[in-house]
């Protein structure tokens, strides 16, 4: 279904939340008040927005380690996102989660991962879980180019192809596991090649347009809600920073990072949007300066929350 013009601002405006959201994540991880390490989305906004925009809001999606954007292009709450990553108790855990492990159940995001690969037979799992029930509910499952080589990626892939199980799996292939390039640890051009071993359609998708994601996901939707079964999208992109937070990395050539600057998938966006005549000078600089409100907030609150009181530390265990 072709996209209306204020799903395209809607998009434009995720867009620009992600990317608010994970550029005052590094200022706070310098001041300290982030612990440990976090990934973040900056430069792949465009395939979480895309697919995610293809999806219900009764759909599922599992993510990664790098799950920010995925987490605001499926509904997530800022705030608690937010103090979920300052570690305090009005986060989505409880502050014992962190960057890598936020879930919101109600609105479809079965979690992060900090596992490579982790999601992989989460999704399958949903999936099944779906059909059980009766239900046409999608699960989309986030992963990026290095969990391609693990095992729970090769075995989800095969079960979800046997089951016919409605799961789309979406390859961010940014180029890099860690810090090396996947020309190293993969002998093909493509990743979606390999779905021609599972016996389901493989799509190269341009990772840095939020259409083009959009429509192939779309498309891998609506085939899985008939019951046909997986697909594998994979969408070139680049992240713009590195591996993690404190990664400066300058193992990446100089005259690659800016053949992908020039591609960034915001400001491409936004002119594109202007030439359609959906956007104007003046609304984007709204939209922006709104972006950078909403994530202000976010951080006020989450600074504002308290620390998880020590009684809470047996909450939320299975036993």
């Amino acid at each position: 279904m072709p996209l209306s013009a204020e799903q395209m601002l809607q998009m434009y405006r995720q867009m620009l939340t992600i990317r608010a959201f994970e550029g005052h994540i590094r200022e706070l991880w310098k001041e300290d008040l982030i612990t440990g390490t976090t990934h973040t989305y900056i430069g792949e906004e465009a395939i979480a927005v895309g697919a995610c925009a293809a999806l219900r809001p009764t759909d599922y999606i599992t993510s990664t380690h790098r799950g920010h954007g995925h987490c605001i292009a499926k509904g997530g709450n800022l705030r608690k996102m937010m103090a979920e990553l300052l570690g305090r108790y009005d986060g989505y855990c409880h502050g014992k989660g962190g960057s890598m492990h936020i879930a919101d159940f109600e609105i479809g995001i079965l979690g992060a991962c900090g596992i490579v690969g982790g999601g992989m037979p989460i999704s399958v799992g949903a999936g099944l879980s779906a059909r059980l029930r009766g239900t046409d509910q999608v699960t989309v499952a986030f992963f990026g180019d290095g969990a391609t080589n693990q095992g729970s990626w090769h075995e989800a892939l095969n079960l979800a192809s046997v089951w016919k199980i409605p799961t789309v799996f979406v390859c961010e292939n940014n180029g890099y596991g860690i810090t090396v390039p996947v020309s190293k640890s993969l002998n093909i051009d493509n990743i979606a090649d390999r779905a021609v071993a599972y016996g389901i359609p493989g799509v190269v998708v341009d990772g840095m347009d939020p259409v083009a994601v959009y429509e192939a996901t779309a498309s891998a939707v609506e085939r899985a809600r008939r019951g046909e079964g997986p697909s594998l999208l994979e969408c070139k992109t680049y992240r713009f920073q590195g591996h993690w937070i404190g990664d400066p990395a300058t193992y990446r050539p100089k005259e690659e990072v800016e053949r992908w600057y020039a591609r960034d998938p915001i400001p491409t966006f936004e002119a594109r949007l202007m030439e359609m005549g959906i956007l104007t000078r003046e609304g984007a600089e709204e939209m922006k300066a709104q972006a950078e409100r909403d994530v202000q907030d976010a951080i006020d609150f989450a600074k504002a929350s308290p620390e998880p009181p020590a009684e809470s530390l047996f909450e939320g265990l299975y036993v």
